[in-house]
């Protein structure tokens, strides 16, 4: 079977329009044309893709399975061509990481080096970015591989977890626990603890709320008001204890300390990229782990 990848953009852009209407003006063809490819692509799956109530159309089963997989699928053929294209014209290519606030641009290289260092011809281009803004980055192929805290599943991207790090506490240096050489997570009971989004925006977020619920206490959490910065920089401005992957010790100039946390808490770091596509620098990424 041949999946013909016009026809199937033709689907994609109905089922994201909801009307066949809609999608042919933005297609800039008319609707019979649009009518046409979209049963033409039925009957080359054998399989009924949308529920039709007079105007109204929605996705079957299968035409909802299809969106998903259309969507990468069609993202994954613009990413070849693009690449193809630049090869073509001799371009030199960028390979694009993005990362969430969680992960410092240190942390991120350390992950990266070994790579860097067996790809000296390749320029990489690291960039931060909110968790909702990267993953549709690595679907549009405008990332090449996300790194995120936490491990959760996706449904149109690949992953992989690439390492652990070790969970510590950060608090102001006037905290009443700064002096402590180790902090029970329970001491943190009562706390405001500080984060970079709330718990349900962040797959981070839920894993330390986690944490804190399992040790017994429910936690009382403040949203960082300066976003973009160092996540051990949160209790300058919060002054409320952050949890932090920063080696212990004293940190921003002496104005926070970093406290060993126990019992041991590892948070991993997720690989993200888009499926269908082969790049030999990721899968040395990957290796690395």
């Amino acid at each position: 079977m041949t999946l013909d990848l016009r026809r199937l953009g033709h689907f994609v852009a109905v089922a994201e329009a909801g009307s066949f209407t809609a999608a042919a003006t933005t297609l800039h063809i008319t609707q019979q044309a649009l009518s046409q490819s979209v049963q033409l692509l039925e009957k080359e799956l054998g399989a009924e893709l949308f529920t039709r109530s007079g105007r109204r159309i929605t996705p079957t089963a299968a035409g909802a399975q299809l969106l998903i997989e259309g969507r990468v699928l069609l993202a994954a053929a613009d990413t070849v061509a693009n690449r193809v294209s630049r090869t073509a014209e001799d371009s030199p290519e960028v390979f694009v990481v993005g990362h969430t606030p969680a992960l410092s641009s240190a942390e991120v290289y350390t992950r990266l080096e070994p790579a860097i260092d067996s790809f000296t011809h390749l320029s990489v281009t690291c960039r931060q970015m909110y968790p909702g803004e990267l993953l549709r980055e690595i679907l549009d192929g405008t990332v090449h591989l996300g790194l995120r805290r936490g491990i959760a599943p996706t449904a149109e991207l690949s992953s992989a977890t690439i390492g652990y790090d070790r969970v510590r506490v950060a608090v102001p240096r006037e905290h009443r626990l700064a002096d402590a050489t180790v902090i029970d997570i329970r001491e943190l009971a009562g706390e405001q603890i500080a984060l970079w989004a709330p718990p349900g925006a962040s797959y981070y977020s839920d894993f330390l709320m986690g944490a804190c619920r399992r040790a017994g206490f429910e936690p009382d959490f403040v949203v960082s008001r300066v976003q973009g910065s160092a996540t051990v920089a949160a209790p300058l401005t919060t002054g409320a204890p952050a949890f932090v992957t920063t080696q212990a010790g004293p940190a921003m100039g002496g104005r926070v300390r970093v406290i060993e946390l126990e019992p041991d808490l590892l948070v991993g770091v997720q690989a993200l990229w888009q499926r269908h596509t082969r790049s030999a620098f990721r899968d040395s990424v990957l290796a690395a782990r």
